[in-house]
């Protein structure tokens, strides 16, 4: 049943689109390496794994894909046929999977992404590229995340007794699809979420609790001023800095699932910060479109320019 509920979260992904682009890319699939379940983490005592996917002539620039649809993640949802635009530009790809909702809700699941970031740069040598220039992306929760890690990514520790954490979990460009950006304003400025407010099946990444020491047990959060907080820091948009990365989000503006003013309103933010930021709207478009893999192109693009072009190794 997870699967299935996964596959529908990352429905733009599965489409007859799709299709046709897993038929032009039989003849290309074995030019790229693939290396499966690569452990960069663990949470409480479970892996957390990503894929790794070096072209042939990878040009030094990675680019994090956020394998997530609704706060759900597992490997059965990579699918090269969707970054395959990022590939053919010679870009290292790494499909980090994430600890899955119901089992993790939204604090849980970020701090896993900023030891993706920092896993990829700590290695770069070994995977062959530049440890500052890396982009990320994803669609719908995919792009929450990734939104998190391009206003929220933190500096070295260089105190850190585990070296990984010694490395920065910036990066340096965020390009993605119709992303949530703001929990407190959702449709229209005051439309609160903050009250596990999201719709099923996406409730539990979003019913938050903590742990009495007392008991020796978790309780649910019900202090409203908490659920508020805690919304207000799993919204991309609180963390909108000027050092933010340059963001790109392309969203259809009859999407009933994430309101298009979710990307209009961070857009702002950006550039209010002096941040380039840019969005593309897809008219009438929902929450993913047929064409959506051809903008994933666009999206390379949007990280030719902010990461530059290739630089091929020899």
């Amino acid at each position: 049943m997870r699967t299935l509920i996964l596959a529908l979260a990352l429905a733009p992904a599965v489409t007859a689109t799709a299709l046709a682009w897993q038929d032009r890319d039989k003849d290309k699939k074995a030019d790229v390496k693939r290396q499966r379940d690569v452990i960069y983490g663990r949470t409480a005592g479970l892996a957390n794994t990503m894929d790794v996917f070096t072209p042939p002539g990878a040009n030094r620039r990675a680019v994090i894909f956020v394998v997530s649809g609704g706060w759900f993640s597992g490997p059965q949802a990579i699918n090269p046929v969707f970054v395959r635009p990022l590939l053919d530009k010679g870009y290292t790809v790494f499909a980090v999977v994430h600890g899955s909702q119901p089992k993790f809700t939204l604090p849980e699941i970020v701090p896993q992404l900023h030891r993706a970031v920092r896993f990829v740069r700590y290695n770069a040598r070994a995977f062959g590229i530049d440890p500052d220039k890396i982009g990320i992306t994803g669609a719908s929760a995919g792009g929450h995340l990734s939104l998190m890690m391009a206003t929220g990514g933190k500096d070295a520790d260089e105190k850190a007794a585990d070296p990984i954490d010694r490395v920065s979990s910036k990066v340096q460009a965020v390009g993605c699809f119709f992303p949530p950006t703001d929990f407190l304003n959702w449709s229209k400025p005051g439309d609160d979420l903050s009250d596990r407010k999201l719709q099923a099946p996406f409730t539990a990444a979003v019913d938050y609790h903590e742990f009495d020491k007392k008991k020796a047990m978790f309780i649910r959060i019900e202090d409203k001023d908490k659920l508020r907080q805690i919304a207000r820091d799993m919204s991309p948009i609180s963390h909108v800095t000027k050092d933010s990365a340059p963001a790109l989000i392309i969203h259809g503006d009859k999407d009933r699932l994430v309101p298009l003013h979710q990307a209009e309103t961070f857009v702002a933010k950006c550039k209010e910060a002096g941040v380039p930021a840019r969005l593309e709207v897809r008219k009438g478009e929902g929450h993913g479109w047929k064409t959506i893999l051809d903008d994933m192109g666009v999206i390379a693009d949007w990280f030719d320019a902010r990461l530059g072009k290739a630089d091929v190794k020899e």
